[in-house]
């Protein structure tokens, strides 16, 4: 990628920060690609579960048209000189920041954004565009940022539940649907949070799992999983989204086996966690029927996209995914430092992994 030098970028213009939080909602209304990580009900979850405070800004783009960039700083009081040491569009785990905008974005209003965030007096900034306008962002990082490339895969709901089923889903998750209906797999939907406490249950068994395939110390993997998602996260996401956060649970007979997380925002839903007991939950495929099942309730509400979140191109994971027909999205997350932090954490954390011998 040929970097473009910041002094030749027009900055956009701040209007506000934090952005009130009318125009905000206002502009996700009119952005066809904006997602529920975008709501500023989601940074308000981000807040109240892994701190810092709200720093969305409201600008004028270089065309005369008004963003919004989701983002939250930390610490939540500045420093001396008014300073901070990170404005992350969004927090690690938090998923996808990026412009909110009606319209399309082109390269230009990314660059003026990025050219007016190197301003700040912040140590480290970061921005994780969302995956279908990841090409708007990394082709435009002026000096100083840096790409981090991610896949993303995305089902195309369009054609409706026969389209999906017949020319997306492949034979063999069909055929898991069927053996799951055939093995009376049961799911329940709730939108209240009555069912966050079952699925953590099963994601903290996960972790477990998860743990084992990674060659890492379970105790480790669990204080890992407890900073990144701790149980009030569930808990805080399902109060503050309501209807736009679903938690399904599928049950062999009466006891839950899996469970995935879906949120949605006009057009888009998005499978946002995912766990399961895999001992119980893969001889009856419950994994696939809960897609269906998700996939089946998106197209019913007037969704158009199944968004099923990164992976590592060529995983069990990616692989899984594409069976249920979603198309893999190349992007890049975007990083800025004035120190080389993450270059040193990264050391460490590649020191550690080669000590535990840790597969990603």
């Amino acid at each position: 990628m040929t970097a473009i030098a910041a002094d030749v970028v027009p900055r956009a213009r701040l209007l506000a920060t934090p952005a009130p939080r009318g125009e905000w909602l206002d502009l996700l209304q009119h952005d066809p690609e904006a997602l529920p990580f975008q709501h500023p009900s989601w940074t308000d979850a981000a807040i109240a579960v892994s701190g810092g405070r709200d720093a969305s800004r409201l600008y004028e783009l270089p065309g005369g048209r008004h963003a919004v960039l989701p983002a939250v700083a930390r610490p939540a009081t500045r420093l001396p000189g008014g300073a901070f040491l990170a404005l992350l569009s969004q927090p690690y785990g938090w998923g996808a920041g990026g412009l909110v905008a009606a319209g399309e974005q082109t390269d230009g209003d990314a660059a003026a954004v990025l050219a007016d965030l190197v301003t700040l007096p912040a140590l480290s900034l970061s921005v994780h565009p969302t995956p279908r306008r990841g090409r708007v962002w990394a082709g435009t990082a002026a000096d100083g940022w840096v790409v981090s490339p991610h896949t993303a895969h995305v089902l195309d709901l369009a054609g409706g539940l026969e389209t999906v089923w017949e020319q997306r889903f492949t034979s063999k998750t069909r055929r898991a649907i069927r053996k799951a209906e055939h093995a009376a797999v049961t799911i329940e939907c709730d939108t209240t949070g009555r069912l966050v406490g079952e699925f953590d249950h099963l994601y903290r068994r996960s972790v477990e799992r998860w743990a084992g395939q990674q060659h890492e110390p379970v105790w480790l993997a669990q204080v890992r999983a407890r900073r990144r998602d701790p149980a009030r996260k569930f808990a805080t996401v399902a109060a503050l989204l309501g209807d736009a956060c679903r938690f399904w649970i599928a049950r062999d007979g009466a006891e839950p086996v899996a469970g995935i997380v879906t949120l949605q925002l006009g057009e888009h839903v998005v499978y946002w966690r995912g766990a399961m007991d895999k001992d119980r939950a893969t001889p009856v495929r419950a994994n696939e029927l809960l897609h269906r099942t998700a996939i089946e309730w998106a197209i019913a509400d007037g969704a158009r996209l199944y968004h099923l979140g990164d992976s590592a191109p060529g995983s069990g994971l990616a692989r899984f995914k594409e069976s249920l027909g979603a198309v893999p999205v190349a992007y890049g997350t975007l990083g800025h430092e004035r120190l080389p932090l993450a270059r040193a954490d990264a050391a460490l954390r590649g020191a550690v992994k080669r000590v535990l011998r840790f597969r990603d």
